[in-house]
């Protein structure tokens, strides 16, 4: 008896080893068999060269992927390491690892001139209105995001008028006014120069100088001018209307005035770069088509990004109610240095006053 029961025990100990390792190796196979079903997903990839901050990017690459199985890798760069990085790539060896940059139009002007960027045309970019994309079909807007007087809601009721232009912000005396320093942000130190190129330098310099009595703050980033005017610590923001509606839709009491005279604004938009196969432009190119639709809109707005899209065929567009600001378009291309000394003599005649 005791002889067999040790022998029915060994044979069940070897049973057991080997059903665990058929349901490892089991186990393996579907898993092995998941992940190649995942890269059989997987139908594509391809390299953008971007200046949107990592989160925006990573909205982006992670909804278009979901939706289409395609991979998009995001690279954030300055304005000044993606000229460079196109240069150096392009010059060695006749192409990027870039299939597309996501960018300011500056730059993408610059890559146009540099002949880094292919011509595009498609059904989408077609009803991109002219002022938001070059006439060669170089380079295409996608969104923009203009600078606007978002208004405290408790104080808009207790004045009798109010100050709905550049000229009015700057008489209407006894207002807290919140605003970004031109150094700290783009859209910011892009406002400046707008104002120098719509109004003339000594215009532009005067009404600057007639605002800086009653600013409060000059914050280091373009959330905080919007802030302060919803929690009532300033009574009138100069804002990033992307900043102004994130803040309006979290509840914030704010009310956003466009200015009548017009204003400036930051135009992000789309290039194909030179030097890739068919299938990897086509790829970009079906990237860069997306992301002038609703889809791709509503993909930011869910996660509190209200960027103003230039597509006129889309819901965004036909309901945005600020669709018919006006924008200074007629704005010099400035050189860096040329933007760098307009900080400069704001910096040492209206800010600190020298």
């Amino acid at each position: 008896m005791d002889g067999k029961f040790f022998v029915l025990l060994r044979r069940m100990r070897y049973m057991a080893v080997v059903f665990v390792m058929v349901a490892l190796l089991l186990a393996a196979g579907v898993f092995a068999g998941q992940d190649r079903q995942n890269e059989r997903q997987i139908m594509g990839t391809f390299t953008v060269y971007t200046t949107l901050p990592p989160e925006h990017a990573a909205i982006l690459a992670e909804a278009y992927e979901d939706l289409y199985r395609v991979r998009i890798n995001f690279v954030p760069l300055s304005k000044e390491e993606t000229d460079r990085r196109l240069s150096t790539e392009i010059s060695a060896k006749g192409k990027s690892e870039a299939a597309m940059l996501l960018t300011d139009v500056g730059v993408l002007k610059k890559a146009a001139a540099d002949g880094y960027i292919l011509p595009y045309v498609s059904e989408e970019n077609d009803s991109v209105a002219d002022n938001f994309k070059d006439v060669g079909g170089f380079w295409s807007g996608v969104w923009y995001d203009p600078m606007v007087f978002a208004v405290n809601s408790d104080y808009l009721k207790n004045i009798a008028v109010v100050p709905d232009s550049w000229r009015d912000l700057a008489d209407f005396t006894g207002a807290r006014i919140g605003m970004t320093d031109f150094m700290a942000a783009d859209a910011s130190r892009n406002l400046l120069c707008s104002m120098i190129g719509q109004f003339g330098d000594q215009a532009a310099y005067e009404i600057l100088r007639d605002i800086h009595p009653y600013v409060t703050q000059y914050a280091k980033y373009l959330s905080t001018p919007v802030r302060q005017a919803g929690m009532g610590e300033v009574d009138i923001a100069v804002a990033s209307l992307a900043e102004t509606l994130r803040y309006m839709h979290d509840g914030y009491p704010i009310k956003v005035v466009y200015p009548a005279d017009g204003t400036g604004y930051l135009l992000t938009g789309t290039g194909i770069v030179i030097g890739q196969d068919t299938k990897t432009s086509g790829a970009a190119q079906n990237f860069a088509d997306w992301l002038l639709t609703d889809e791709a809109q509503t993909v930011l707005q869910n996660s509190g990004f209200y960027f103003l899209p230039v597509n006129r065929a889309t819901i965004a567009y036909k309901s945005f109610a600020g669709k018919n600001l006006l924008l200074w378009d007629n704005v010099p291309n400035f050189s860096q240095d040329e933007q760098l000394s307009f900080v400069d003599r704001w910096m040492k005649y209206i800010r600190f006053g020298g």
